[in-house]
């Protein structure tokens, strides 16, 4: 089975987003769509007059901005993918993590930064995910977990889509790929001809020894390399563009 971990950007805008989901929907076999949504979340807010915070890139979920992640990550734009997906045949179900249970989280401890209503996941239910694809049904999962409690949290894709491919693992042959708008890893954000396309743990090292990899890149490969060592079967990050094209992008290994 194939987990598709897209990130926001390209699920926000029209023209990028109906190119995904042909890809999407061509994939063969049993499948999975995580998605972000940033950008649509920080612009509502804004419009509502709450203000965002963020601190090394992730976002400070107060009450407030809890209601609005809420709103457009389990909404907005996790309704527009299932609609669109439909459009194309594809039975989708839209969830978040209090859906069925299916994800669990702790809300995570006040450090050098209360994160507020943040989520680290404590457990994904993969039975219950592998009943909704032997059904023949595509879950689209929201960045959005529970503690059980009845309490929300607002918890980062790309841990979603790791931690549910390691649980899938176990079940499956996962293939894991996380889709942006750059072509790959790159050795120069700036210049597309950079690529990586093979990144081990010791060549990603020296990388980020020599500030070449940093910023969202780097909890994106330790998601990358924490779910190979789970059994995931393979991991790969490309463009979204590059979806349909097997051999593109950066492809993860271990040793």
């Amino acid at each position: 089975m194939t987990l598709i971990k897209v990130g926001g950007k390209i699920v926000e805008e029209e023209g990028s987003l109906q190119t995904l989901l042909h890809d999407f929907a061509a994939l063969p076999g049993k499948k999975v769509l995580v998605h972000g949504g940033g950008r649509s979340a920080t612009h509502l807010a804004a419009q509502l007059g709450i203000e965002s915070k963020m601190v090394g890139g992730r976002r400070i979920t107060d009450a407030d901005m809890l209601r609005v992640v809420t709103m457009v990550y389990g909404g907005l734009v996790n309704k527009n993918i299932v609609a669109g997906l439909e459009a194309l045949g594809v039975r989708a179900l839209g969830l978040t993590g209090a859906d069925m249970d299916v994800i669990r989280s702790d809300k995570r401890p006040v450090g050098e930064v209360d994160y507020g209503y943040v989520g680290d996941v404590r457990r994904v239910d993969a039975q219950g995910l592998a009943s909704l694809l032997n059904a023949g049904i595509v879950p689209v999962l929201a960045p959005l977990t529970h503690d059980g409690r009845g309490q929300l949290l607002n918890t980062n894709a790309d841990t979603i889509a790791g931690e549910t491919a390691k649980a899938l693992a176990e079940a499956y042959k996962v293939e894991l790929v996380f889709c942006f708008e750059k072509k790959g890893v790159l050795r120069d954000e700036n210049d597309e001809d950079s690529l990586i396309p093979l990144l081990d743990k010791a060549s990603f090292q020296r990388y980020v020894d020599e500030g070449l990899i940093n910023g969202g890149m780097l909890p994106k490969l330790k998601n990358a390399f924490e779910a190979l060592e789970a059994g995931v079967e393979t991991v790969r990050i490309t463009k979204a563009a590059d979806l349909a094209e097997a051999g593109a992008g950066t492809r993860i290994r271990c040793k």
